[in-house]
């Protein structure tokens, strides 16, 4: 028998005998982890692997990490898993056993998610000859360091269709072009129209990939030119996800929406789990965020009282720089938020709409925003405890949101913020994603409080700049449109911001907005959401206790919270899922597309049980 045949004919006996082993593992607890691989040497508190754990708890899924020499066991006894992640980064380095043990299980009909370098090189730290050992599961050749040395990495510009877009629930706008998913605001664009990720204000975006050679045997979801950065195919029994990106690379530098979107799809559409959803109720909605910048503010609040649909919806995150100065001290062109009676009043009835007052950087709005990186801490901190002082005076309760001029937050006012009762910041990294615990230089930035990144169209996100960068009255509309059918279609938030005076040449825009929006939350669909209420949402969330457990076709769900769990929702998919009940506790089941809703009623405790549907 010839080498390659005898070594193909061995992976299929280990691949029988795990399968038996997966088949006798029924009766198991956590029947829906994810397991995240690790060399035996890494802990499992380092923030590479924590940034896993923190996006798996966001995206409502479980994620379990797992030392190699635990997955990979001579009695065959693997721990029972949905599915597994062999990360890039963390575990560039692998033995030809262990990554047989990997291919092993996916024979054996495992689902697979491989990111970027990982076990492109050997324990050594040396490249396989000609291309990576795991070729074949990538289902394309890459790391081709023989061939292509100090151009085995490139940079480019990252693409896909509408549809793939769609399926990886990327916001529009944060690809362009984009069209809304009912495409009810427009005529619809072709689905294989081509649309590019885009960022912020800086640019084109560029990704490093390891390029790729040859015909990609599965269904592209992402590519640079003609090298593959995400797919999705067959191997043998089972299946891989490739994400030719440097993941947690990103998400540790204020990049993160790619590595939360792809573990999401693969917990998702992959894997068919079910997951604990981000939302209230289940409801996807907006933040709104007004940024009050100076006196400049001051005719457009006032005019912005003349809005009434405006006014009826909400409530919004209204951010103040409060002092009398904007510019440069002394310059008496602020907000004034106390002195000044136009102001105050402004504050006073915003605040009796019902609204959030946050705090917008440090007491004088250009002065702060230009020195809060360079200047010593010591001298700038002081203009941000005026600010909170002088707003929670005038609002009457707690200043806990925050945004920083010009986007400027270096990480020593992220701790200030934390060391002085603030829930949850505005932030311009991370562009496009929900609410998140975000990292910076590969370290978690807070152990409490929560970002907010922006939602931009292309290149510019508040209204005063859409006309600078081209963008016309009836673009803007669709994404804004877009918008709201996006978060009310995935149920899901994302945050918009704008200043008054920039918002009033869009009046007619914004209403059309708002009819939309009026009537999507008349039909329990949208709603607007403040920081603040998300955040402690959030935070409530992070205690609910749930699990999955699965006996033969019998699987059950447990959930406590040591409160309440109303207000929790889970989405349980059809292909897992059949004939759900509620068996204790008080809960309800709606069927939606490609599955149910379960809401939790106001009970510390729910069990449900269904079925895994027959093959």
């Amino acid at each position: 028998m010839k080498p390659h045949k005898a070594l193909s004919a061995i992976l299929m006996l280990f691949a029988s005998l795990y399968l038996a082993t997966v088949a006798r593992a029924d009766n198991s607890e956590s029947a829906d982890r994810i397991l995240l691989l690790l060399p035996d040497d890494v802990n499992f508190s380092d923030p590479g692997v924590t940034l896993w754990l923190d996006a798996a708890s966001e995206e409502g899924l479980h994620v379990t990490p797992i030392h190699d020499s635990e997955f990979i066991r001579p009695s065959f006894e693997s721990p029972v898993c949905a599915g597994i992640i062999l990360p890039g980064s963390l575990h560039k380095q692998a033995s030809d056993a262990f990554l047989a043990g990997i291919r092993t299980y996916v024979l054996a009909g495992g689902k697979l998610m491989l990111v970027y370098d990982a076990g492109t090189l050997s324990p050594e730290g040396k490249y396989a000859r000609d291309r990576s050992r795991l070729s074949d599961l990538a289902g394309v050749e890459y790391a081709l360091y023989d061939n292509l040395r100090e151009k085995t990495i490139a940079w480019g510009n990252v693409s896909g269709t509408i549809a793939s877009f769609r399926e990886l629930a990327i916001p529009p706008g944060k690809y362009y072009p984009f069209e809304p998913e009912t495409g009810s605001s427009t005529v619809s664009t072709p689905d294989d129209l081509e649309a590019e990720l885009k960022r912020y204000g800086y640019g084109d975006l560029k990704y490093p990939s390891l390029v790729t050679e040859g015909i990609y045997s599965g269904r592209v979801l992402l590519h640079s030119g003609s090298t593959i950065v995400a797919g999705e195919h067959r191997y043998e029994k089972g299946s891989v996800l490739f994400v030719n990106l440097p993941l947690a690379y990103l998400k540790s530098n204020t990049d993160g929406l790619l590595l939360h979107a792809f573990l999401k799809y693969f917990g998702e559409h992959t894997l068919a789990l079910p997951y604990l959803m981000s939302v209230p109720d289940g409801i996807g909605g907006l933040v709104l965020n007004w940024h009050v910048d100076s006196n400049a503010a001051i005719r457009p609040l006032q005019e912005l009282l003349s809005w009434t649909p405006l006014l009826q919806q909400g409530p919004y995150s209204i951010h103040i720089t409060a002092g009398p100065d904007a510019r440069t001290f002394g310059d008496h062109l602020g907000f004034d938020a106390e002195h000044n009676p136009l102001s105050s009043e402004l504050v006073r009835h915003y605040v009796r709409l019902g609204n959030q007052i946050g705090s917008h950087g440090g007491w004088i709005h250009d002065y702060y925003a230009a020195h809060a990186d360079t200047a010593d801490p010591a001298e700038i901190e002081p203009l941000l405890a005026l600010n909170q002082a002088a707003l929670e005076r005038l609002g009457g309760k707690p200043v806990v949101e925050y945004s920083a001029p010009a986007g400027n937050q270096p990480p020593w006012v992220t701790r200030w913020l934390e060391a002085h009762g603030f829930l949850a910041y505005y932030f311009t990294g991370n562009s496009g994603m929900g609410p998140t615990h975000g990292y910076r230089n590969g370290v978690r930035e807070s152990a409490t409080l929560w970002e907010f990144p922006i939602l931009h169209l292309d290149r510019a996100a508040a209204f005063e700049e859409m006309k600078p960068e081209g963008y016309s009255d009836e673009e803007v509309e669709h994404w804004l449109n877009a918008v709201a059918e996006f978060v009310a279609d995935h149920r899901t938030v994302r945050l918009v911001y704008f200043h008054p005076p920039g918002i009033l040449p869009y009046k007619q825009v914004v209403m059309n907005w708002l009819q939309l929006t009026a009537r999507l939350r008349a039909e329990t669909k949208f709603r607007w959401y403040t920081m603040a209420d998300l955040a402690g949402f959030l935070n409530s969330r992070s205690q609910v206790d749930w699990n999955l457990s699965r006996r033969g076709r019998r699987i059950r769900l447990d959930a406590t919270h040591p409160q309440s769990l109303e207000h929790f929702t889970w989405f349980l998919p059809a292909a897992s899922f059949t004939k759900p009940k509620v068996v204790s506790g008080s809960a309800t089941l709606k069927k939606a597309p490609g599955g149910w809703l379960l809401f939790a009623g106001r009970v510390t405790h729910i069990e449900i049980q269904a079925e895994v549907p027959a093959k």
